[in-house]
């Protein structure tokens, strides 16, 4: 059977504080060669900063070798069948991270993939990107059990990977939404199932004002992602009222951290300059990218 982490809730609620505990010890420079000899193909459907860099020099750390595929090279599904492509790259790497479109692309991929496959984001999760939130969080307030996480704007990718970190670690998230723009209800249900046992809980409301009240994190993106384009003008609408800024931060909790996983657009989901605010660990956030997918990695080979 081949570990696949697809989405975040492929690991099991305790599986996680383990991999952030291995992530925060390679961050302090404790050793590994778990990819020793080995090849991690990245194939890369949309651009990217974080993503590429950290999984690039994440598998050097570990001694692999990392492959980088750009979006025109390849062309899942159009240039060659999704699945064609997944026998090739199981036959010479050892791990495959794929960042695509739809959810179903990679789902597809993993069932003719023979190594395991990485969901680097795709339009329904970004599972790689909540484990380096809840490895920060886990940093600034010693334990993601307990904290009290406002997630401010869409219920997208993003939110749905998070709200089942922070759920399944014991921690607890409100995400505030305009309507039209709220959580999925079947990822709503699904994250407070899988925090159950935990004692996590996810929450939607409507009001950023509530949310941010007594939250020891306030977490925002960008209202309109990748492939949005389209709907710009219509979002900036929409989202009216959901700007995170210094006065929002000053409702929440008295020593609150602001998180943004980043590219930001300020002037729309963040005021300019708050990336730079004292509150914020945003790009503690993006390096954590990196030592949380070595140590997922590390686990998955």
């Amino acid at each position: 059977m081949v570990n696949h982490f697809l989405k975040l809730s492929d690991i099991a609620p305790e599986e996680i504080q383990p991999i952030l505990d291995r992530a925060i010890a390679l961050k302090k420079g404790a050793p590994s060669s778990a990819l020793s000899g080995k090849s991690v193909a990245i194939l890369f459907e949309k651009p990217s900063l974080r993503t590429k860099l950290s999984f690039w020099v994440g598998t050097e750390k570990l001694g692999g070798n990392p492959v980088y595929f750009a979006p025109e090279e390849v062309g899942l599904g159009k240039r060659e069948p999704v699945a064609d492509v997944a026998q090739v790259m199981s036959r010479m790497s050892d791990v495959a991270v794929i960042r695509t479109f739809e959810q179903s692309t990679i789902e597809e991929f993993a069932v003719d993939s023979t190594i395991p496959v990485i969901n680097a984001l795709t339009d329904a999760e970004h599972p790689c990107q909540a484990l380096a939130d809840t490895q920060t969080i886990t940093e600034q307030l010693g334990s993601v059990k307990g904290a009290q996480v406002a997630f401010i704007g869409d219920g997208n990718n993003v939110a749905v990977s998070l709200g089942y970190a922070v759920a399944g670690l014991g921690g607890h998230m409100t995400v505030a939404s305009p309507d039209g723009y709220k959580l999925p209800s079947a990822d709503l249900e699904g994250a407070n199932t899988y925090g159950a046992s935990a004692g996590g809980s996810v929450s939607q409301v409507t009001s950023p004002e509530e949310a941010v009240s007594g939250a020891d994190i306030v977490y925002t993106d960008v209202w309109t992602s990748m492939g949005q384009e389209a709907e710009t003008a219509k979002r900036l609408v929409a989202f009216d009222g959901y700007q995170v800024n210094p006065e929002l931060l000053d409702k929440a909790g008295k020593n609150v951290k602001f998180m943004h996983d980043l590219p930001a657009h300020p002037g729309e989901e963040i005021s300019d300059g708050l990336l730079y605010d004292d509150r914020s660990v945003t790009f503690d956030q993006a390096e954590n990218r990196l030592w949380a997918q070595a140590a997922l990695m590390e686990k998955l080979i």
